[in-house]
């Protein structure tokens, strides 16, 4: 298949996807039926992502141990990875920041008066979120085994594991020692041809995904949630503006060059809520662009770890809507905890599956909010997820790109001189 009319396909398979979903919906003729039918879609959407989860582990290794040891020393690993953080937590902040501002200013969720009822039902997403906390995110974060990290896709622990062997390899190879450091690089090359053998499916995963979606919950939830759903949406926009007026600040007009570049990347990511799946195409995308392998294949692991700006957008806007449907008002500094509180457990979202919805639930009972109230967004959370995710995306190209044109100025700055010794003068 043609890699530039792949978000072509992309874009059909998403309308086909829905028409499809809605024609089955509407003649399933009962939701057991609707079910079969969808259960039969996300076979095929099953197959795609097994697929894609099969290449992320061994291209994050080999791509991040090529970066890391053609850094050349521990230096440049901390000057970037010290970037890297600074522009990870300033952009969690502000999304989060102004989800909120967004919430309070829509109150999306005023006006439906619901009540707690004793013995109403939990989601079991909120009950398997006991065991989410900062401390066995840490914990969690460095491996056992890099066998067990990498059949778990555990990207943060590869990610360790990673810069440990990068390290070493560079230090191997300053002693003259290059076979595994070709070997690493002729890896990462056999898993982009890998990469491009499965993203000829991808039309089809998307299909499938999203027939499976509106063929279960049908057509009309998009009406019956649209006011919440275009008020995220339109955050989601005001979000993706800031980020590229961010981007343009430091890149100038080529941050333009890289929003064309990684629309196929994005598409892929928004029709199949997956941020995985764009994973080979954002490196792909980068490298065009002009960052350096060394670096994007560097930050955009940690960024997936790290930097989940739609996510943050999405828990903001689902605590706040959650508390309004429930007419629980927040004050400005339960509200700013909130936000506290979103920003240290979200960074532990990495390998959870549905984790923004299992950082909202953990959140909840902290606040004493109805944990029922999930059930509210679980309804929708497909359709929000895949705007969330496609963010993600645009925020970790954007910072890898400003992080990578960063690493340039610092290496073309010329090296300060010593100046000449004056002659001594005698009286």
């Amino acid at each position: 298949m043609n890699n530039k009319k792949l978000p072509r396909y992309i874009a059909v398979a998403i309308l086909l996807g829905i028409v499809v979903g809605w024609l089955c919906n509407t003649y399933a003729g009962s939701a057991d039926a609707a079910k079969q039918i969808a259960g039969y879609f996300s076979l095929v959407t099953d197959i795609f992502l097994r697929m894609i989860k099969m290449i992320i582990a061994p291209l994050v290794f080999a791509t991040l141990v090529a970066g890391i040891s053609s850094l050349g020393n521990s230096g440049s690993v901390g000057r970037i990875g010290l970037r890297s953080m600074i522009w990870f937590v300033s952009a969690s902040v502000f999304s989060l920041a102004l989800g909120m501002l967004l919430v309070n200013l829509f109150q999306p969720g005023a006006h439906l008066n619901l009540s707690v009822e004793s013995g109403q039902a939990v989601s079991s997403v909120a009950v398997n979120a006991g065991d989410f906390s900062l401390k066995t995110f840490i914990s969690h974060v460095f491996p056992r085994s890099i066998a067990e990290a990498m059949a778990n896709n555990e990207i943060l622990q590869i990610v360790v594991f990673s810069l440990f062997f990068g390290l070493a390899l560079a230090f191997v190879k300053q002693r003259g020692n290059t076979r595994i450091g070709e070997l690493v690089d002729e890896l990462a090359k056999v898993m982009f041809r890998i990469t491009d053998y499965v993203m000829m499916f991808a039309p089809a995963g998307v299909f499938a995904a999203l027939a499976a979606a509106v063929t279960t919950q049908g057509i009309g939830l998009l009406f019956d949630y649209g006011k919440l759903i275009g008020q995220f949406y339109l955050g989601i926009l005001l979000l993706w503006l800031a980020l590229f007026a961010v981007g343009y600040g430091f890149l100038g007009r080529p941050v333009f060059t890289l929003g064309k570049l990684i629309r196929e990347p994005v598409l892929l990511a928004f029709s199949t809520a997956s941020s995985e799946s764009a994973y080979p195409k954002t490196i792909d995308a980068l490298e065009k662009f002009g960052a350096p392998k060394r670096v994007s294949s560097f930050v955009l692991p940690l960024g997936y770890s790290f930097n989940l700006d739609g996510s943050m957008m999405y828990q903001a806007f689902a605590i706040m809507f959650i508390a309004q449907a429930y007419n629980i008002e927040l004050s400005f500094t339960q509200q700013v905890l909130i936000l506290l509180t979103l920003m240290v457990t979200s960074k532990g979202m990495a390998g959870v599956a549905r984790a923004s919805v299992v950082v909202v639930a953990a959140t909840l009972p902290m606040f004493h909010l109805p944990e029922a109230g999930l059930l509210l967004i679980l309804a929708i959370d497909q359709f929000l997820d895949m705007g969330r995710t496609a963010t993600n995306v645009v925020g970790n190209s954007i910072a890898t790109a400003v992080i990578a044109d960063l690493e340039r100025r610092h290496e073309d700055a010329p090296t300060p001189v010593e100046p000449a010794l004056k002659p001594a003068t005698h009286a």
